[in-house]
């Protein structure tokens, strides 16, 4: 494996996993999509997602805040008012996962053919994707 690349052997395997579970979860690629259009608050952010819920959303904002990714920002203002935006580094995942987010959306017609196919061979009646839960 060339120099530089993670292999099957390297010693810091479980700690690339453990990097990898957080911002590969169902909802931390989609925060720091939302957010690589610039600083949002939290009421933005949550209409922004689909789907997500309140208590998700803060989970997500503050394992991404920790692990330095996003920036949280207190406004001492009435009512207080919070901010979330992207770090150095976390506008480099951005770019690291916006290739993965485009190919998502670009095959999603390909990947339910794929589906629909599999399920009726199979015998599957599973509901369409967009009616399945989240």
């Amino acid at each position: 494996m060339p120099e530089g690349r993670v292999g099957p052997h390297d010693p810091n395997g479980c700690r690339i996993r453990e990097v990898l579970d957080l911002v590969a979860d169902k909802w931390s690629l989609y925060v720091v999509a939302h957010l690589g259009d610039g600083r949002k608050r939290f009421t933005e952010l949550k209409r922004g997602i689909d789907g997500i819920s309140q208590r998700m959303l803060t989970v997500t904002l503050r394992g991404l805040e920790r692990d330095g990714v996003v920036l949280r920002t207190v406004y001492n203002v009435m009512p207080p008012h919070v901010a979330y935006e992207l770090t150095p580094m976390g506008r480099t995942l951005l770019c690291a996962t916006a290739p993965l987010l485009e190919w998502s959306a670009e095959h999603l017609p390909l990947i339910d053919a794929a589906r629909a196919t599999y399920d009726a061979r199979s015998g599957l009646h599973l509901p369409p994707p967009a009616e399945v839960a989240g």
